[in-house]
């Protein structure tokens, strides 16, 4: 007999997967977007929702397709890839950045404004009590729905809605003008804004999560599973569109009483300063606090339940423990220098993901054979790799050459190589 879930489990898978995906990153990006959008703000923020949303609800459609499962996806390009692509992605959105990033922005946002003085401390203080609640409700998957979606999330969610409601009833200004490339191409730059959330990435991790959850509530259809986490998807994609499109709108009203700010955080700040006074950094701080925490907590679930399928001796606690300490030593000790480490990795694996993610919804409906992934594969990572080394100051002497590729400046050189890539390995497989 199949298992059904009541609507209200539903909802609450929904927001669980809306937690794990609202990081502080995504709470930075739409302000400085809509500042610097100004009177442009709508199509650039519909550029934005369409490879900020859309793209990682594609990538929650991939994934469900092999039961969260990446090592399936990869293994459609080669084995070696299959062994490598996964670990790179899960350790570095995982121990090596994403985690322990999100310990350092708790502390700085959530704590340092409420200090008289910030020091190491303070930190190592913040950080053992982030992490060791992390630890502790990722320590049982199996209620992560119930902590997460239905007691944490909606308290993250109507702190952002009090925000939201003051925001669009009382602003603290008229929309700004358009700066920069917003002015002729307000649609394609918030297009590319978008991909800076890295979420694509992030689906592919989290889905293993919510799959687990899912048949942890007793569902084992495999059609069942797929569709409630579609439903789950939509879910949070409705309530990430309506959290940027707030953020967006509150950083276009904001330039009047301000002033242009250089980044996200700085904007997020002064507005709520603005707007609620005091009551502004105690909301900000709720705010902060709450994402990078129900991140924080996905993805230690995320790794922790990827690394003990892979390491069949090492029990589950053990691994998220590990994982929760290593991550609280690199948010106290290392954090700008694996920065400056890891973003680069992240940056030549994007393009393999979001081809990774595009060849699989193609093959789910018209199968496709390995040569044409590898060559379309091959074609991102090439550029990919290119891009990743640059942004760690690598000079590999070729700009000359990856400066001549279509839409290289625009940030998306690597599509027109893995589309020649993957027709050379169609082209292969028909002559084979």
């Amino acid at each position: 007999m199949k298992k059904k879930l009541p609507v209200k489990e539903v909802f609450a898978l929904g927001f669980f997967m809306f937690a794990l995906f609202l990081g502080a990153g995504n709470l930075i990006f739409p302000p400085l977007l809509g500042q610097q959008a100004g009177e442009a703000i709508w199509p650039s923020v519909g550029g934005f929702l369409v490879t900020g949303v859309g793209l990682p609800l594609l990538a929650i459609i991939t994934i469900s397709h092999v039961e969260g499962d990446l090592d399936v996806l990869a293994n459609r390009v080669h084995r070696i890839f299959a062994l490598i692509f996964p670990v790179v992605i899960y350790l570095t959105i995982g121990p090596f950045f994403g985690i322990p990033r999100t310990g350092t922005v708790a502390y700085e946002v959530g704590i340092v404004p409420f200090l008289p003085s910030a020091n190491a401390f303070t930190l190592f203080l913040t950080t053992l009590v982030f992490f060791g609640v992390t630890f502790w409700l990722a320590l049982n998957p199996a209620k992560l729905v119930d902590r997460v979606g239905k007691v944490l999330t909606p308290i993250l969610f109507v702190a952002i809605v009090v925000l939201a409601i003051r925001g669009f009833t009382s602003p603290l200004g008229e929309v700004g003008r358009a700066t920069g490339p917003y002015i002729d191409g307000a649609y394609f730059t918030g297009f590319l804004e978008g991909f800076l959330t890295m979420d694509a990435i992030g689906a592919l991790v989290f889905g293993i999560v919510i799959i687990n959850r899912i048949q942890e509530k007793g569902v084992r259809n495999i059609q069942d599973v797929k569709s409630y986490t579609i439903k789950a998807g939509i879910i949070a994609g409705i309530g990430l569109s309506f959290v940027y499109v707030t953020l967006a709108y509150l950083g276009a009203t904001s330039v009047d009483v301000i002033g242009e700010m250089e980044n996200g955080g700085a904007v997020l700040i002064a507005v709520t300063a603005s707007l609620f006074g005091p009551f502004g950094t105690i909301l900000l701080a709720i705010i902060m606090a709450g994402a990078c925490l129900t991140t924080s907590v996905g993805l230690v679930s995320a790794c922790g339940e990827f690394l003990s399928s892979r390491l069949k001796n090492v029990s589950y606690p053990v691994i998220i423990a590990v994982l929760s300490l290593f991550s609280m030593t690199m948010a106290n000790l290392g954090l700008a220098q694996l920065i400056s480490f890891s973003l680069p990795i992240l940056i030549a694996m994007y393009p393999v993901t979001i081809v990774l993610i595009a060849l699989s919804l193609i093959h789910s409906a018209l199968p496709l054979s390995r040569p044409v992934y590898c060559g379309a594969i091959i074609g991102a990572m090439v550029v990919g790799i290119y891009d990743g080394l640059t942004m760690a100051g690598l000079n590999m002497g070729i700009s000359h050459i990856v400066d001549y590729l279509p839409l290289h400046a625009e940030g998306v050189g690597w599509i027109v190589p893995s589309i020649v890539g993957g027709l050379l390995g169609y082209l292969y497989d028909v002559l084979k």
